[in-house]
């Protein structure tokens, strides 16, 4: 099971201090039940889920209680049983601080299993649809952070063949830790996972990229590997380089490949998925688990207890600080995800959701700097760290002056969001944020331009089927009056006609009187 000889590059990126060892010291531990599970609708990209519960409902562990709403939307399963509080707006860890529409359910303590399907053991005697309906079925998205619906992105279907399934267990940013732990302990699901994701996909080979500061996990993979028998999945160990997790960067630092501009990895013939989401592809075929937990890293100088913990989803966040030793004397700021990829949370009183992958505490001294942002000196710094070959200072200055359309014309969404030019910019520039500003104008007015078009056309709609009807009613009025002229005798005297001939022979007769009276 020998590595790949060939390791590629990517443009950019950064050696950073990765402080992985702080939480992988122990195994990964699991947290009892919270008294509430707060559940939001909206754990994934695409359509919010529909409530299937009421206030008052006893829901059972694994049963669905929100359904998914469109074809790229995820449904939401109770991560235990017990009755639901609540179906309402509730704050939700977003950067902007918002509340969103979530399922709260009191925990009964009892811990009762809904009726789940059969396990799909004999997955190779099944079809790529059925697959992919139970892992529809079962909410997993990407949890690596991105949270697309994952039974949406192996539906490779009328597309080309899929070549390559990349696993990408790089994990590249600082102090984020579940993966790699994740792979230690349950190797032999994640190799179980692949096998399903190869055989939905029609994938010939499979890469697991992983980077080399992870050797225990890469070697449990190569056993497991080599227990299954399995010789078309190799384990390769990339230079630990952020963001070598970058779907992109990954890609071609395993394949030498670049996907195109603002296109999809399948254009190339590859497909990727995270290591932790082939674990819960593995759960829901060949156990019949929908997914209700996951692995979540608590870490920083501002946690006591660093570690992974297997968390419930809906858990509120100051539950699981407080499940793992709580907040040090010194914490500044708690973040969720990566130093650099992550967002602060306003509140630690909001779930953990699908995407949460990290909590990361941080102490004063370990916070970002806060100094004020300076002019930017067109030093280049940026363009040189960008992993995605953007022109980023072009970027900011488009963005700055509100200039949505040409900002475009640089490739403003192939940026990955990962920090780097903003890491290594001398003035301090949020250049990320402003990024970040842009792409969420223009999908509002995208938004706006789609709600005036459908105006548009209604009222376009409206307008013919007014004049539709009212070619339709002069059609009736013109087939009623020629149907009329059809009934009426040839012969039959023109009622007009007559009363006009016997107006004029009374006249005729009067003058005729008076001539004869003249003479």
């Amino acid at each position: 099971m020998a590595d790949t000889p060939t390791v590629w590059s990517f443009h950019g990126g950064l050696h950073l201090d990765d402080h992985k060892a702080e939480s992988t010291g122990r195994p990964i531990r699991p947290l009892p039940l919270p008294k509430r599970l707060m559940l939001p609708l909206q754990q994934h990209i695409g359509q919010r889920a529909e409530p299937m519960v009421k206030v008052g409902d006893r829901v059972r562990k694994g049963q669905l209680i929100a359904q998914a709403a469109d074809y790229v939307s995820a449904p939401v399963h109770a991560p235990t049983s017990g009755r639901i509080a609540e179906v309402g707006p509730l704050p939700i860890p977003h950067p902007s601080g918002l509340s969103d529409h979530c399922i709260v359910i009191e925990a009964d303590g009892e811990d009762r299993w809904d009726d789940l399907p059969e396990p799909i053991a004999d997955y190779r005697d099944h079809s790529a649809a059925d697959l992919r309906e139970r892992i529809r079925w079962a909410g997993i998205v990407g949890l690596g952070g991105a949270a697309f619906p994952t039974a949406v992105k192996v539906n490779v279907s009328g597309q080309r063949p899929i070549d390559t399934l990349v696993i990408n267990a790089a994990e590249c940013e600082p102090y984020i830790t579940c993966d790699d732990m994740l792979m230690r302990e349950q190797a032999a699901d994640v190799v179980d996972g692949i096998g399903i994701l190869r055989h939905v996909t029609g994938a010939r080979e499979c890469l697991i990229g992983i980077e080399d500061n992870k050797p225990e996990a890469a070697e449990a993979l190569r056993a497991a590997l080599q227990d299954r028998g399995d010789e078309q999945t190799r384990v390769v160990v990339v230079p630990t380089r952020y963001p070598s997790g970058g779907e992109k960067q990954l890609i071609q630092l395993l394949t030498g490949e670049e996907v195109p501009s603002q296109g999809l990895p399948a254009a190339i013939g590859v497909l990727c998925q995270n290591v932790a989401t082939t674990v819960a592809v593995a759960d829901a075929v060949l156990h019949g688990r929908p997914l209700i937990d996951r692995i979540v890293t608590v870490t920083g100088d501002g946690a006591r207890q660093p570690g992974n913990y297997r968390v419930a989803l809906g858990s509120p966040i100051d539950f699981v600080i407080d499940q793992a030793g709580g907040y040090s004397e010194r914490v500044a700021e708690l973040i969720l995800g990566g130093p650099m990829m992550g967002f602060n949370l306003h509140s630690d009183q909001v779930p953990v959701t699908k995407a949460t992958n990290c909590l990361l505490a941080m102490t004063t001294d370990a916070a970002a700097s806060s100094e004020p942002e300076r002019p930017c000196i067109r030093c280049g710094a940026c363009a040189d760290a960008c992993p995605a070959r953007l022109l980023p200072q072009q970027l900011y200055w488009y963005a700055r002056a509100h200039e949505f359309d040409k900002i475009q014309d640089y490739h403003l969404f192939d940026c990955i969001e990962c920090g780097c030019c903003a890491y290594v910019c001398p003035s301090h520039i949020p250049l990320v944020h402003y990024y970040r500003y842009a792409k969420t104008e223009i999908w509002a007015q995208e938004r706006d331009r789609e709600r005036s078009d459908i105006a548009r056309r209604r009222h376009d709609a409206r307008t013919a089927r007014l004049e539709r009807l009212e070619r339709e009613r002069k059609a009736r009025l013109r087939q009623k009056k020629e149907a009329l002229e059809k009934k009426a005798p040839k012969d039959a005297a023109d009622p007009k006609k007559a009363a006009i001939e016997a107006a004029m022979k009374r006249v005729a007769a009067k003058k005729a009187a008076q001539a004869a009276e003249k003479s």
